[in-house]
């Protein structure tokens, strides 16, 4: 296994055993977006010349007895609309082309204090508001896309150009791309983790959180960027997992749902109670989800696209569009009915201490592509990678999406665990036992594995 490979944990123990050094490693990080970071598309920028000043520093302080943890010198990639300090900040947009940001983000600032560095910044879809990443590809076929609007930091991680990333999920912009590309995507309660420094899309919905190689380095890193989290433990004996049956597995593609069952029961092997369940008024989900983004995404950026309306992107332009035809009394409409599903919700979550899922309704797209055919019928291929996750951005609980096998196709399927609010440590646990008992034990894809 190369250094680029290893997991945080892995490669924590090989630095303090002296079998590693953080300059061998972000060499071989950087060798690695050299070499095939053209062909995956996934940073905006690289920051090079930094991140090997930083290795050196990194290097000397744990030869000097300086060990700032478990993150002290490993290689991170950050989403291109999180401020870096003096590093250029794009939000993949036209608008901010020149924009260089005079501080970090607060969750910059936190990894920066942990001792992870910064390699570069990752694609998004412009202004995070997107499931493709359209300057992205997926590492385990580049003719599908990453999803989004975290693809750049789902395939940086995926493809090894980074041991970790930082995105942002507002109705699933972290766990769509950890699914589509085989790696591990935590999008942690909402406003347990500091926006500050990131550009909002919608604030009411907004999320920063970890995409990494397993369930235990989503832990690391958030105990960075939030609150401290228990050791994870390989025993979900007492825990009652939820299975749903409806919404969740309704117009999922055959080879997703049996990864998923097969999962469940594997759970149950493990020592949890696996119940089904129903989930209350699925049918208002949506609508109140889109009534919020479109509406608070077009209030943030009303006055530019008034006097730069010419320089965004044509999708986004017509979101932005949209979302000013929403009337207050709409949008007061949906966070009242929001306030009720999340009623819902506890009362769901109260006898039941997760909830699984497939994450994504189908394995990746193939790029450009529009629709998803469901016996007969069609979906948007944004409408489809956004179903299932967004019910977590309006009920702000955490949700875990963990890589648990291939479809037919070859390419990855992810499964989502949803938990109460501020229940990461619960998310994390069964996260980490499905990753073990799961099929899918490749870091890499074979696809750029040489």
């Amino acid at each position: 296994m190369q250094p680029y490979q290893l997991t945080i944990t892995e490669t924590a123990r090989l630095f303090r055993l002296g079998d590693l050094s953080p300059v061998e490693l972000m060499d071989s990080v950087l060798d690695r977006i050299e070499a095939l970071d053209g062909l995956v598309g996934a940073f905006a920028t690289v920051t090079a010349e930094r991140a090997r000043s930083a290795a050196v520093r990194a290097e000397h302080a744990l030869v000097n007895g300086v060990d700032l943890g478990l993150l002290h010198g490993i290689p991170m990639g950050v989403k291109d609309i999180v401020d870096t300090a003096g590093v250029l900040t794009t939000s993949g947009s036209a608008v901010r082309a020149d924009h260089v940001p005079t501080a970090d983000a607060e969750v910059v600032r936190r990894l920066a204090d942990a001792g992870a560095l910064l390699v570069g910044k990752t694609h998004t879809h412009e202004f995070a508001y997107g499931l493709i990443t359209p300057t992205t590809r997926n590492p385990w076929n580049l003719a599908h896309i990453p999803g989004g609007s975290s693809g750049g930091s789902a395939a940086a991680v995926a493809a090894g150009l980074a041991q970790f990333a930082i995105g942002t999920d507002t109705g699933g912009s972290i766990r769509v791309p950890a699914a589509l590309c085989g790696v591990v995507g935590l999008k942690p309660t909402y406003g347990s983790v500091s926006r500050h420094g990131v550009t909002p899309l919608a604030w009411s919905l907004d999320t920063v959180g970890p995409i990494t190689r397993s369930v235990a380095d989503a832990g690391h890193v958030l105990s960075a960027i939030s609150s401290p989290l228990p050791v994870l433990t390989s025993d979900v004996r007492g825990l009652t997992v939820g299975i749903p049956v409806n919404h969740f597995f309704d117009r999922v593609a055959p080879d997703v749902a049996t990864v998923v069952h097969r999962m469940a029961g594997l759970l149950m092997d493990a020592g949890a109670e696996v119940r089904e369940v129903t989930v209350p008024d699925t049918t208002v989900i949506g609508p109140v989800f889109w009534t919020l983004i479109t509406s608070e995404a077009s209030a943030y950026h009303e006055e530019v696209l008034r006097t730069k309306g010419a320089l965004y992107q044509p999708d986004v332009h017509a979101l932005l569009e949209q979302g000013q035809q929403v009337t207050a009394v709409d949008y007061v409409k949906a966070q009242r009915v929001r306030a009720y599903l999340k009623e819902q919700w506890k009362a769901l979550f109260a006898d039941i201490d997760v909830l699984i899922s497939p994450t994504v309704a189908s394995t990746a797209p193939l790029v450009g592509q529009t629709n998803v055919a469901w016996h007969g019928s069609t979906e948007d291929v944004t409408a489809m990678l956004l179903r299932l996750t967004c019910a977590a951005n309006v009920t702000g609980q955490p949700a875990l999406s963990v890589p648990c096998g291939l479809g037919d196709d070859a390419l990855p399927v992810g499964i989502q665990v949803t938990g109460r609010p501020f229940t990461e440590d619960t998310v994390l646990r069964v996260g980490h036992v499905l990753e073990q008992v799961s099929e899918l034990t490749a870091h890499t894809p074979v696809l750029v594995g040489s």
